[in-house]
């Protein structure tokens, strides 16, 4: 647990005295870096006197600054949580105080209070989250992303390459029933091969400004609920090297921690989701590295709290991301209303290594290619052909870089004229994958009851647009046709059979 460096028991005593708090009962949270008390309507987080290889706390003076930057960074994701920072004083007769204007024994980070039941490992533990908790979770961290400031200089092959060496060192202070050493020795090789075979790539990033401040320590027990809202706190705040990282790999800790739980599909959920909002589909040749390494460090840091039975499911959870899984392409197609993008959101998950398959949707390309917000309705002028054909092309391009990285892709998209399913199949066919096209149908009547009551969709579709693909839609051939104007898990259900039919 690191080294005590002083004696805090006199501050833990006046904190956890309900008189400290006008009489509020007194609820304490004990974590390796800090005690957080609870009571009446604020949180007090006192920095525990410990020092660690990676996080030095030894001091009061220390102990300041990292209080200050956490109010800093973490009113960058949660500002009306951080109220402020407050030294711990002894007046005159001895007595403590909290801000008062004698010496200060300690300082502390004073927050409002929420509900502890609102946080997402809470949520996940009963079963509560949901694809729009998901997805909104994932747009608060795009939207954090593109606010961060960017790091310059920033030599990323040199920094992932320390955290992976720091991982086996780490991981090789255990003994090898904790840890096989073999194991490790294999886990650090496959990891440093992975940062070399990407050296380019990781350097390109970091020129292109997706190294940045970010919040660190992603996971889901530092996600709440605020007015509703999926809110980032607790940001990793003692060290601004260790929280200078790729958003990506910011992302993966995310990731890494809901695959942990069983719950690929939220994974998936945020993956697609965040990607739509980023466009950064280049950072998926480096994933598999981003989330073992995130795990690694889980599996160690278990291991320095006690928790052995989770340090072995992180370190295994760790030699899983990194083993290639066979890629597959599943493209689904049909007239707009038909169910396409919820049918692949719903495969998605099943399909290809963590977490994963990547979802390319049209509708969502198209709003990427125009500069819009996913939500926001472009103009009819804009469903040109011209237009129409760069989406595909885009589709196509996009589906092809996530099999070379080693991901399964589903293609969403109408897929209405016969040279656009061709061109779908040859990626697979170049790429030497399974592929797999599923085709949609639907009534004339039900896909108009369909887009008429749509609401707040990425899909522009209207009865009107419904009404000329049935006009012109080529005839489909060699596609698995499905019924999908009955009850979405029937349609779910057959797709399910296809995809296994099909290896």
């Amino acid at each position: 647990m690191g080294d005590i460096a002083e004696d805090q028991q006199r501050v833990i005593d006046f904190l956890s005295d309900p008189a400290s708090h006008g009489g509020e009962p007194v609820e304490t949270i004990r974590t390796h870096g800090a005690y957080i008390f609870l009571a009446g309507g604020r949180a007090i987080k006192l920095k525990r006197a410990v020092k660690f290889p990676y996080m030095d706390f030894s001091t009061v003076a220390k102990r300041r600054v990292v209080c200050e930057a956490e109010l800093r960074l973490n009113r960058r994701t949660a500002p009306t949580l951080y109220r402020s920072v407050e030294p711990l004083t002894e007046d005159a007769d001895g007595g403590l105080m909290l801000g008062g204007e004698g010496r200060a024994l300690d300082w502390v980070v004073v927050m409002d209070r929420f509900d502890q039941a609102t946080l997402f490992d809470r949520l996940a533990e009963s079963g509560a989250l949901t694809v729009p908790l998901m997805e909104s979770l994932a747009d608060e961290v795009a939207r954090f992303h593109a606010s961060a400031d960017v790091a310059v200089q920033v030599d990323l092959p040199a920094e992932m390459r320390d955290v992976v060496r720091g991982n086996t060192a780490n991981l090789r202070n255990w003994s090898p029933s904790d840890f096989s050493g073999a194991e490790v020795d294999r886990l650090d090789e496959t990891c440093v091969a992975m940062v070399e075979t990407h050296r380019d790539l990781l350097r390109q990033r970091a020129r292109d400004g997706f190294v940045r401040r970010c919040h660190g320590d992603l996971h889901l027990r530092n996600v709440c609920l605020v007015d509703d809202t999926p809110t980032l706190f607790d940001c990793l705040e003692f060290s601004e090297r260790l929280a200078t990282i790729d958003m990506a790999y910011d992302l993966a800790f995310l990731l890494m921690d809901l695959e942990h739980r069983g719950l690929r599909w939220a994974a998936n959920r945020v993956l697609n989701r965040y990607l739509a909002r980023t466009s950064d589909y280049g950072c998926l040749p480096l994933l598999p590295l981003y989330m073992s390494v995130r795990a690694a460090v889980r599996a160690h840091v278990s291991a320095a709290a006690d928790q052995f039975d989770p340090a072995h499911e992180y370190f295994q959870l760790a030699l899983g991301m990194v083993e290639p899984a066979a890629p597959r392409l599943v493209a689904v197609g049909g007239l707009s209303g038909s169910g396409k993008s919820t049918l692949a959101a719903e495969l998605a998950p099943a399909l290809g290594r963590a977490p994963g398959a990547v979802i390319f949707r049209s509708d969502v390309l198209r709003k990427q290619l125009a500069g819009a917000d996913l939500f926001e309705t472009l103009p009819p002028d804009t469903y040109t052909q011209e237009l129409s054909d760069a989406v595909y092309a885009r589709l196509d391009e996009g589906c092809r870089s996530a099999l070379a990285a080693g991901f399964a892709a589903v293609a969403d998209a109408v897929f209405g004229r016969d040279a656009e399913r061709q061109a779908i199949a040859n990626v697979a066919a170049d790429a030497n994958v399974p592929f797999l096209g599923l085709w949609l149908d639907i009534a004339a009547k039900e896909q108009d009851r369909r887009l008429a009551a749509r609401t707040a969709d990425v899909s522009d579709a209207t009865p009107s647009v419904g009404k000329r693909q049935r006009a012109t839609v080529d005839p489909v051939r060699n596609w698995h046709r499905i019924d999908a104007g009955h009850d979405r898990r029937e349609t779910l259900a057959a797709a399910q059979a296809s995809v296994l039919e099909g290896g």
